[in-house]
């Protein structure tokens, strides 16, 4: 049943792509790879559609996730995309398709926040009304950076979803995977940066406080720990 749905996707989703043609080999690695998260998203009817962009799209992130009008949509973006092909051949063979998962995890991670209207408003802090007055004629640097700030704890939290995806589903490449993203987030690091997220991932480095009953509690409570610790790594 579950190779026949992602059968059937896949030619739903070749459908729409429309005059660009079928999808690419690339396209279908990352589908496939993905699908286990989806499917889990589907199966706690998770409003997610996926989208895959039919123009080119050199530079852009090959996963991404987008919200519109209350749904998540799991976009990829790999056609003249030399980073889609790249990030696949980074991956150690035996370990990609729980790295992929890792990464969709992490677009379920801002679903979840979204879905929860907890985009950038952690609990007991000021972060939407910062976020706000960065985009509003006038802001100062300081509000920009408050912005900034609140994107790097999102990221922080993503990253915590899609590491308790991996203990709870592939416990037995947790360290490997742990590893795997803390040198994604070493690497081109800038302090402070939305991407910036170390600290959060070295409290992880067991995983044991991810498992919880649900695929979000761990990470939340991971995530509030640190903030209601008084961490520095916020405004």
């Amino acid at each position: 049943m579950r190779k026949a749905l992602f059968a059937w996707v896949m030619v739903g989703l070749a459908c729409s792509v429309g005059c660009a043609g079928e999808l690419t080999a690339t396209e279908r690695r990352w589908l496939e790879g993905i699908w286990p998260v989806v499917a889990y998203a589907r199966h706690e009817a998770l409003p997610m559609d996926i989208v895959v962009q039919p123009q080119a799209a050199p530079g852009a992130a090959p996963l991404a996730l987008a919200f519109v009008d209350g749904r998540c949509k799991l976009v990829l973006s790999m056609r003249g995309n030399r980073e889609a092909q790249a990030a696949l051949d980074r991956i150690e063979p035996e370990l990609l398709a729980p790295t992929l998962e890792l990464m969709a995890a992490h677009e379920l991670g801002h679903c979840h926040r979204h879905l929860a209207g907890a985009w950038h408003t952690p609990a007991g802090s000021a972060f939407a009304v910062a976020t706000h007055a960065a985009g509003t004629p006038g802001f100062d640097l300081q509000a920009a950076a408050r912005a900034m700030a609140a994107r790097r704890l999102e990221e922080a939290y993503a990253d915590l979803v899609g590491l308790a995806w991996t203990r709870l589903r592939h416990p037995q490449h947790y360290a490997r995977l742990h590893a795997w993203l803390v040198a994604e987030r070493s690497t081109d690091r800038i302090p402070g940066g939305h991407h910036d997220t170390l600290a959060w991932i070295g409290v992880a480095q067991q995983g044991d406080a991810l498992v919880e009953p649900t695929l979000f509690d761990g990470a939340a409570a991971l995530w509030m720990a640190a903030l209601a610790a008084g961490d520095r790594r916020g405004p």
